[in-house]
């Protein structure tokens, strides 16, 4: 396969940017928690919104995965930059919905009580430390620095589809307890 010339220094220009969004959006959901906003407007439609995009970034990440290994690179980047997209997305609708609004506590005891921790740390945890990465490997895509871009993507992959299948999960076992 014949790709086009690398950019190296856009590369370095993104990589940099991949940076500081990653810190500016660490820095907003640690405060989300902290501050809240009242803009008079009821949000909570964002919730199930938000299970959907995280739905449709699974699949966009499959697909990616499909395109990628049949050679179809082009498709792979369509692939990949719906996944961007559904994730930019839902990155805002989560910021918005936890600015403006109060926390919901799970409510069941148990065994479920525990699966449902489980997979909300290691969802959030995973999201926060995957962030930057998901984006520096986007980068090197983009600017077609081709095997930089495959051995960083092989081992942020299954992470990045992790943690988008286990939000859906969490909003799916959370919902029963939303007031």
């Amino acid at each position: 396969m014949i790709y086009p010339k690398p950019n190296d220094a856009l590369a370095k220009n993104l990589t940099n940017l991949s940076i500081v969004v990653s810190i500016v959006v660490l820095l907003l959901v640690g405060v989300m928690r902290r501050v809240k906003i009242d803009l008079g407007i009821d949000f909570s439609f964002i919730p199930p919104i938000s299970a959907l995009l995280n739905t449709l970034v699974s699949i966009c990440l499959v697909a990616a995965l499909y395109f990628i290994k049949k050679k179809d690179w082009v498709n792979h980047k369509k692939s990949i930059y719906g996944a961007m997209t559904f994730s930019g997305l839902f990155l805002l609708g989560y910021v918005l919905y936890h600015f403006t609004t109060e926390e919901t506590v799970f409510c069941k005891d148990g065994i479920i009580s525990t699966v449902y921790y489980f997979f909300l740390i290691t969802h959030v945890v995973l999201a926060g430390l995957s962030l930057p990465f998901i984006l520096i490997t986007f980068s090197r895509g983009f600017t077609f620095q081709v095997e930089k871009h495959k051995k960083m993507a092989r081992w942020i992959f299954p992470i990045w589809l992790y943690v988008a299948v286990t939000g859906p999960i969490c909003y799916l076992m959370l919902k029963p307890c939303y007031i």
